[in-house]
């Protein structure tokens, strides 16, 4: 119990984190729709937090070896929070892009120090409760994330330094505890074919769930927005969707472990194309089903990430897991790169809806390889627990890896 109260800490920065990063990218695409950026200009947005997350993935654990977790956080806060509080003195799309970025390398960082702390604490006795706890604070501050959009006013100084605060309040928590500091463990090595070698449709999985996941968290706003809701509205469209990915983990987790995961990835998949093909065929019905149609598209696509990983982990030795999620938040991070700007410029030239269209092809497509991967292969006989896997950073390997050799 000492030690689970000595992690509310790092658990309470989490929450904050999530709070102020996951609010950001609504807020700039409403903003960005106020003082007059095209639908492709926010789209890049979007893509750019994803390249400075990448980055921050790979650095992070490298810049923790030379100046420790406390420090190592500190300076990613503050580069987030600088990134925030600069959107109203430079209004350019440019320039957003590169405090984007600077957001991006913020939240990887961030998340890296704290998964490295947790990491070296927790012992087997507590590695459940502590990820369940884990897991509860990261998806309340998403959630409360998407919500903050329907009070906060696009393109002010007040809005940005809002979440400005909120990130440097991040730091408190964990910049005072008087727990020790661990030692630093050593950067993984990035080896994305690893993932390929493994499991080509995990790797595949991945990208397509980044596909519809960073789409519609970096997007969506811009998608409410043309189809008519307020920004409060807006704000619940988008909590909805992170609400039914969160409602639908233990379902599918307890599915995936008891059926083939190659059947449960196609039949979620298929779930995601029947969900946009009802958004597309429901426009005009009201905000009610808007709402409806966003939760039951979260309950379907969310959840694609944790199965994909769950499979390749199948196929992997127990040395191996770290860097295997490594090379999965590769593919992942490729995918998001590439959607927010592919997805603003479908939705610039043919309207909304062309949103779903992209994703309900891209499921298609996982579908497809899916079928053709059964073909290729029997499933393993011995199979690992299914574990809700974060896209966090390249040092969630080390938290789940234990949970999947221990089921």
């Amino acid at each position: 119990m000492r030690l689970m109260i000595s992690f509310a800490a790092l658990f309470l920065s989490v929450l904050l984190l999530q709070l102020s990063s996951g609010g950001l990218g609504p807020l700039d695409a409403l903003s960005g729709l106020t003082v007059g950026f095209t639908t492709g200009q926010i789209g890049l947005l979007g893509s750019a937090h994803f390249v400075g997350f990448f980055v921050g993935c790979w650095w992070a654990p490298r810049l923790m070896g030379e100046v420790g977790h406390s420090r190592a956080f500190a300076a990613f806060t503050a580069t987030g929070a600088i990134g925030m509080l600069a959107h109203m003195m430079v209004v350019d799309p440019a320039a957003w892009a590169v405090m984007r970025l600077m957001s991006g390398l913020c939240v990887a960082g961030c998340y890296t120090v704290i998964e490295a702390w947790l990491q070296s604490k927790v012992t087997n006795d507590i590695r459940a409760r502590a990820m369940g706890s884990y897991r509860v604070f990261d998806m309340t501050g998403a959630l409360l994330a998407q919500l903050v959009i329907g009070v906060l006013e696009p393109a002010t100084y007040l809005s940005y330094n809002l979440l400005a605060m909120i990130c440097c309040a991040a730091l408190l928590p964990l910049t005072l505890t008087k727990v020790k500091q661990p030692d630093t463990p050593a950067a993984p090595r990035l080896r994305p074919m690893l993932a390929v070698s493994r499991s080509p449709l995990a790797a595949a999985g991945v990208i397509v769930a980044a596909l519809s996941a960073a789409s519609f968290r970096m997007v969506g706003a811009i998608f409410g927005q043309e189809v008519g809701l307020s920004a409060s509205q807006t704000a619940w469209f988008l909590a909805f969707f992170v609400l039914g990915g969160a409602v639908a983990q233990f379902p599918v987790g307890w599915l995936a472990d008891k059926f083939d995961r190659r059947w449960v990835l196609i039949w979620l998949s298929t779930a995601a194309i029947l969900s946009s093909v009802l958004t597309i065929s429901t426009q005009g019905l009201g905000t009610g089903v808007v709402l409806g149609n966003a939760f039951i598209f979260g309950m379907t696509s969310f959840p694609i990430y944790s199965i994909a990983s769950a499979h390749a982990h199948d196929f992997a030795d127990s040395h191996e897991r770290v860097e295997l999620s490594a090379a999965l938040m590769f593919f992942y991070a490729v995918g998001a790169i590439a959607a927010p700007y592919l997805s603003s410029l479908l939705i610039e030239g043919f309207g909304p809806y062309a949103l779903f269209v992209m994703i309900a092809t891209a499921h298609a497509g996982l579908v497809a390889f899916g079928l053709v991967r059964m073909a290729a292969r029997p499933a393993p006989e011995a199979r690992t627990s299914y574990v809700w896997a974060p896209r966090t950073s390249f040092v969630i390997g080390r938290l789940t890896g234990r949970s999947r050799d221990d089921g």
